[in-house]
């Protein structure tokens, strides 16, 4: 299990937490959720099927990367105002 991500971005003046998590091997997905005032707003849960190759379920840069890139994506999705929350 890879340790999460955690952002805080100020967008049209409100204050988002951005956490992104690995959830293992067990229950191999990838969640980023979005905060506003303590409340998850948004839940993107992608499973390792979507981002990766079967040979990389158990590689743990590789299921780094994905998550990496997956809360750069919400970032960057929240701060160009394409995420609806």
């Amino acid at each position: 299990m890879q340790k999460g991500f955690n952002s805080d971005v100020e967008f049209r003046g409100s204050n988002y937490h951005i956490q992104s998590e690995d959830w293992g091997f067990e229950n191999p997905f990838l969640v980023s959720r979005v905060f506003l005032s303590g409340a998850v707003v948004k839940n993107i849960k992608t499973s390792y099927a979507e981002v990766l190759r079967p040979s990389s379920f158990r590689d743990s840069r590789a299921i780094r990367l994905a998550l990496i890139e997956q809360h750069q994506w919400v970032l960057d999705q929240l701060v160009s105002g394409q995420l609806i929350v």
